[in-house]
């Protein structure tokens, strides 16, 4: 029996990208309530990172997982795109404050990933905007 029915059936390869980004966001959620052992690793500027912390990022990530889970099944339905897009700027933006601003995290440390896939992400909805959104009307 093929599990393939089970991936978006929208073309292209974003919708999958979506499900990919989401399931991995699930993997973080589960550590962030297990340890801090990974967001210290994130965070390895602050001070010190609490399990309240932690349970925190493990929140913010599942809501994100969840809209990015919704998106690559449903990613020609707007608000649903639009909400998405948010997603990766406010992780963007907050990785970014944290290297740059605050300096809790280093660039070339396991944030490199945030930023390379919250980039990533970006640039792609924004290139294929009008082909996802488009293609349902």
């Amino acid at each position: 029996m093929s599990l393939l029915h089970l991936l978006p059936q929208t073309p292209g390869l974003l919708p999958k990208w979506q499900l990919l980004v989401s399931t991995m966001a699930l993997f973080n959620t589960a550590q962030c309530f297990a340890t801090t052992k990974l967001t210290r690793r994130l965070y390895a500027q602050a001070p010190i990172v609490t399990d309240l912390q932690a349970r925190t990022f493990a929140i913010w990530t599942l809501a994100s997982a969840i809209v990015r889970f919704y998106a690559a099944y449903n990613i020609t339905d707007k608000a649903v795109y639009d909400i998405t897009l948010f997603t990766y700027l406010l992780a963007f933006g907050h990785f970014s404050s944290e290297v740059f601003i605050y300096r809790t995290a280093k660039f070339f440390s396991p944030v490199l990933s945030t930023f390379l896939v919250a980039s990533t992400s970006l640039v792609w909805m924004l290139l294929q905007y009008d082909y996802y959104v488009k293609f349902s009307n």
